[in-house]
């Protein structure tokens, strides 16, 4: 995959909690900022989330777009928000939003790291304890060498 899909200044902890609508906000926000989105992006997330939910269990959810919405993606690249106050996603207890934007197939690609770094309670553990973005940003890079 081509250039690095996560950023530090696209790693964010919030001290707070958020409803689900706002933390998908962030989610897009951050990924039209990279230049991976347009602003479409957002609603494209809404229309998959009032669908199917994009929770994963673990504390993670992972909202992306639908796939008639392709055209609302310029890039690879994620999103990263820890709100340590939490989310209710729609009844399920959220910690972590990570947002996707994947050009072809690549966010298969990126969704799989994803999953696979959430499938360790111990990673999870360490992610929750991260103090800085930094820390959390040195703890995920392995998405960048999907």
């Amino acid at each position: 995959m081509a250039g690095q899909v996560l950023t530090v200044g696209q790693v964010r902890i919030h001290s707070g909690g958020a409803s689900r609508e706002e933390a998908m906000k962030e989610a897009a926000d951050i990924l039209e900022a990279a230049g991976a989105v347009t602003s479409a992006y957002f609603d494209a997330m809404q229309q998959r989330e009032a669908t199917v939910s994009t929770y994963m269990g673990n504390g993670l959810a992972i909202p992306h777009g639908t796939n008639e919405t392709k055209a609302a993606i310029l890039d690879s690249a994620l999103s990263f928000v820890r709100y340590d106050g939490g989310i209710d996603w729609g009844g399920e207890p959220v910690w972590f939003v990570v947002g996707i934007a994947g050009k072809g197939d690549e966010h298969l690609e990126i969704l799989s790291q994803i999953a696979l770094l959430f499938s360790e309670e111990d990673e999870v553990a360490k992610l929750r304890a991260a103090q800085t973005p930094e820390e959390l940003y040195a703890l995920l890079s392995s998405v960048n060498d999907a």
